[in-house]
């Protein structure tokens, strides 16, 4: 039976303490650890939904499954950040990163990529409002506006936005007040709720109308504006003391797990790939397009490898 276990918020550092050890060399790794053929595969997971029947962590868990033999744990952690660090302190074997916290991961030098998917040339994030908001273009924007964030480590509902943002003439804190609501969700609530004017997320939220990932129905909100696209969609980041043989079954598996049949079963995990080719053992050069976009948001992730 499938196991699900909560990492505690205790011992779980912030998005600053994993950028702090950007300019540190990664600590060298005295060989994987012993192989175990029965040993679970354990995988750190974020919210993403309440509906236990819906959730694609059920569904990928599931394949993995049917394709390794091996149980897979789920870990439940609060944010990006946390899956990060659940990985460097080898609490968990992998976890699912966008593009921006996987460059944050591989900058460490502390967490290997494992399987990397190419981006295409669409836009990745969106800034919606309500319907009836007075807001109808990114230029409507003020400082008293509120734009709520999904969290300070995610692509798409952060890093993406605020390039987005400063293209249209916009800097956090000085054009617009800046909400962090934690994960997308939470900040479509924030939207719902008045809390926030505009809420910025990933492009495919939007197509879920009406279900827990977004608590909207059809032509309740709208877009006031799209990002660009980005080289990476998302990486299978890995603890640099997995055993070998677990790591060389996870790269041989996980792209025959994310393909279109299975697109329905993954829902958002597989949405997320953007249908892009699957590349095992990326290079660090792969995650350098991100430092320009990074440096908008104040954050340095140039010392990438």
């Amino acid at each position: 039976m499938r196991r699900r276990a909560l990492l505690p918020a205790a011992g779980l550092l912030g998005l600053s303490a994993v950028l702090a050890l950007a300019g540190c060399s990664g600590s060298s790794v005295d060989g994987a650890a012993a192989a175990d053929q029965d040993a679970p595969i354990t995988f750190a997971t974020t919210p993403l939904g309440d509906d236990p029947a819906a959730n694609p962590v059920v569904a990928f868990a599931d394949l993995i499954e049917a394709e390794t033999g091996r149980e897979v744990e789920v870990v439940d952690v609060p944010d990006y950040t946390a899956v990060l660090e659940a990985l460097r302190n080898h609490h968990v074997d992998i976890g699912f990163m966008s593009g921006f916290p996987s460059a944050l991961a591989v900058n460490t030098g502390e967490i290997d990529p494992l399987v990397a998917w190419a981006g295409k040339d669409e836009p990745v994030s969106t800034c919606i409002v309500k319907q009836d908001s007075p807001l109808q273009t990114l230029e409507d924007i003020t400082p008293e506006t509120v734009v709520a964030f999904a969290d300070p480590a995610s692509s798409s509902g952060y890093f993406m936005p605020v390039k987005m943002l400063h293209d249209a003439g916009l800097e956090k804190d000085a054009d617009y007040t800046a909400l962090f609501a934690g994960d997308h969700v939470m900040g479509f609530q924030a939207l719902k709720q008045d809390q926030a004017d505009v809420s910025c997320t990933s492009t495919m939220f939007p197509t879920m109308t009406g279900t827990d990932m977004f608590p909207f129905a059809e032509g309740e909100t709208r877009s006031i504006g799209l990002s660009d696209s980005m080289p990476i969609s998302v990486t299978v980041l890995a603890d640099q003391q997995i055993a070998e043989d677990k790591a060389e079954l996870l790269k041989d598996v996980l792209p025959k797990v994310f393909v279109e049949e299975n697109a329905e079963k993954l829902g958002a995990m597989f949405e997320a790939m953007q249908g892009g080719e699957a590349i095992v053992d990326p290079s660090p050069e792969l995650f350098t397009p991100f430092v320009e976009i990074a440096a908008v948001a104040d954050v340095d992730i140039s010392d990438l490898g």
